[in-house]
């Protein structure tokens, strides 16, 4: 009895000493990691020693737990389905084989809620090696993880439109194009820009056209497939990737229903608003061998599209590259235009429809490169523009149209074309004072024209400027009126001098085209009785000039009186005609 008694004593003690080294091992594992809660297994994969923190988070009584399956706990509804997630399989290896693993990211089910827990277990075996379960640590990471996976959702995703972003977009094109190389099939890239979507965002605001963007990648989402992949560069930029783009008549036929969707009014705010949508689309690897290749003949495309005044596509050839380099080098040259010398100005005359009188001359930009010869302003201004020459550029003419014109009599004036990237340059009011203090020209005798389109920049402060240049004393003119974003209100606002009509009503009213006949009498009566003068631009016959003199224009500009001249020509004109004296069908070479 003695004996037994001490034989049971020791195994207690033993088993005791067990249970201690287990505790001890596994709160310094809990230490270490600073885990959330301690687990054990029994050699059949069941929970035994449930501590408290451990039945906290599987939500249920250490009592209801003990000696359940460890995976039936943590599966939820896949236990009975057996539809287990590749995490919960690779766990389930692992207790099979009882191999040891660290920092496992495991989906669970906890009372019908999906979490995240993070597991490490070692098998526990006993001096002659035999296996007795598992013992491990647990945290439940849930809140990292969606913090993580909002990370690089961010990180993909654009935030305003919820469309993949550029990164995303890179990404698939690479293994659009792994695709077609493996396959030797063809995949597509497309790239979107929104017309009129600058002046939405300049007389609205940005919140009307972050909304109206919004919009925009709802209906572009709408039409997409599976086939299809589309995402935000940025801006007004979208794009599309196209897995499988074999058939070209499908990339046209997409880019049509682009164009189409897109172009429909859109109610933002109780604002009914307009844009378009012009596309570039490039096949790979016909159009680009790499990535970056394909992104920039869609660019190319898509520049093309815009250049033809939007609401087009264009697919990819090989003389856009050409057209690119050849404008390009053309930027580069027109850098030191100013600096060679290699501008100058040609002024045609503007006559008055009474007397036929030279009464001023509008400033017409001429560039001579030494490399490309004569050079087309409808060709080298958009050039200007987008490589910010413009300012300084404009800043030359202004100066010296305004030096210029003092060789002309006290009574003609010469009027200067301003874009809006002048207009709202910060400088842009003193660099005219400056010019005519200079010059020793009188404010009265220079006339800014400008565009309807410098009413698209609003936002920027460009109607304060205009009536900053009012109230200077310098005239100011709206050319091209009727052909852009015509509004009564401007003319409400700002003070116009005079109203250019543009020569296409001037050709309309020649041939009795009633629509034409009515918008200038309209813009005619509406000048008159705002104070305002009115020139028509573009006669060149003597039926348009008799037109333009029935219906009330005062001013005539145009071929049939003079093309544009040189400085010492229309400095000579006075020395032939006494000012005013110029008269209708006496034309100048």
């Amino acid at each position: 009895m003695t004996g037994r008694s001490f034989i049971d004593r020791r195994v207690a003690e033993a088993s005791l000493s067990e249970k201690s080294e287990v505790v001890s091992l596994l709160l310094k594992e809990f230490e270490d990691t600073g885990a959330d809660w301690l687990w054990q297994t029994d050699t059949s994969r069941r929970i035994t020693h449930v501590s408290p923190r451990f039945a906290h988070a599987i939500g249920q009584p250490p009592e209801e737990i003990e000696g359940k399956p460890f995976l039936q706990l943590v599966a939820g509804e896949a236990w009975d389905s057996g539809k287990f997630s590749t995490a919960l399989h690779e766990l389930a290896d692992k207790l099979k084989r009882r191999d040891s693993f660290s920092n496992m990211l495991v989906p669970v089910q906890i009372n019908g809620e999906n979490r995240w827990w993070e597991l490490s277990a070692s098998p526990k075996l006993d001096d002659s090696g035999a296996f007795h379960g598992f013992r491990g640590v647990g945290s439940d990471i849930t809140e990292q993880r969606e913090s993580a996976d909002k990370i690089s959702h961010m990180a993909r995703f654009d935030t305003l439109t919820r469309l993949p972003n550029r990164l995303q977009l890179t990404d698939a094109v690479i293994k659009a194009m792994q695709a077609a190389e493996k396959w030797n099939g063809r995949c597509g890239f497309m790239m979107i820009d929104l017309d009129r979507f600058k002046a939405v965002n300049d007389t609205l605001g940005h919140p009307v056209g972050d909304r109206l963007l919004a919009r925009v990648s709802d209906r572009l989402r709408s039409i997409m497939t599976d086939n299809e992949l589309c995402g935000r560069l940025g801006g007004d930029e979208f794009a599309i990737v196209i897995k499988e783009a074999s058939d070209t008549q499908y990339m046209e036929l997409l880019a049509k229903k682009i164009i189409d969707t897109l172009s429909r009014p859109y109610e933002v705010d109780q604002h009914t608003l307009y844009i378009g949508a012009s596309v570039g689309t490039a096949i790979g690897p016909r159009d680009g061998r790499t990535v970056e290749m394909l992104m920039r003949s869609a660019d190319l495309a898509l520049y093309r599209s815009k250049d033809q005044g939007g609401g087009a596509f264009t697919h990819y050839e090989p003389q856009l590259h050409v057209q690119a380099e050849e404008r390009r080098v053309m930027e580069i040259a027109l850098r030191k235009a100013l600096e060679n010398d290699e501008l100058s100005l040609n002024y045609q005359p503007v006559v008055s429809a009474d007397s036929g009188g030279v009464v001023g001359f509008e400033a017409l930009l001429r560039w001579t490169s030494p490399e490309f010869g004569i050079v087309s302003p409808a060709k080298f201004v958009p050039i200007a523009e987008d490589a910010r020459l413009i300012v300084s550029i404009g800043e030359w003419v202004m100066r010296t149209a305004c030096k210029e014109a003092m060789a002309w009599p006290s009574t003609v004036k010469v009027a200067v074309n301003v874009s809006a990237d002048q207009l709202t340059e910060v400088n842009f009011l003193s660099m005219v004072v400056s010019a005519l203090e200079d010059s020793g020209l009188p404010p009265n005798r220079l006339e800014i024209e400008v565009t309807e389109s410098i009413f698209m920049h609003e936002g920027n402060g460009a109607a304060e400027v205009l009536d900053q240049i009012i109230a200077l004393g310098i005239n100011l003119s709206l050319d091209d009126f009727g052909t852009g974003y015509s509004s009564l209100g401007y003319l409400r606002k700002t003070r116009f001098t005079t109203i250019k009509v543009d020569r296409s009503f001037v050709q309309g009213a020649a041939k009795n085209a009633p629509e034409s006949l009515a918008i200038i009498r309209a813009v005619v009566a509406m000048a008159d009785a705002l104070g305002m003068s009115t020139t028509a631009e573009g006669a060149e016959t003597e039926e348009e000039v008799n037109m333009i003199k029935k219906l009330g224009c005062r001013k005539i500009q145009g071929y049939y009186f003079g093309r544009p001249m040189v400085a010492d020509d229309a400095k000579n004109l006075f020395g032939i005609f006494e000012p005013g004296q110029l008269a209708y069908g006496q034309k100048s070479a």
